[in-house]
């Protein structure tokens, strides 16, 4: 999946386990876990601010786009 999520870094930078966090925010500590894990599918925009506020960050700390890797042209026939 392209979209790389960052909650760790962010959880370690803050000296914040993943269940205080989970209450500040007042989500269920497995809910954040699919997100951390990169096994959400969406996030609400509330969410993300909740997890801006709480972390004192930006959403781009949290998340990030990460291509994902070109097809091998050289495996496909193409030059």
């Amino acid at each position: 999946m392209p979209i790389v999520v960052d909650i760790d870094v962010m959880l370690a930078k803050r000296k914040m386990s993943v269940g205080e966090l989970a209450d500040r925010i007042g989500i269920t500590p497995a809910n954040l876990a699919v997100l951390k894990n990169g096994r959400a599918k969406a996030v609400r925009f509330t969410t993300l601010t909740a997890l801006c506020e709480v972390l004192e960050c930006q959403p781009g700390d949290l998340l990030r786009w990460e291509a994902e890797d070109p097809p091998d042209r050289v495996a496909q026939g193409q030059p």
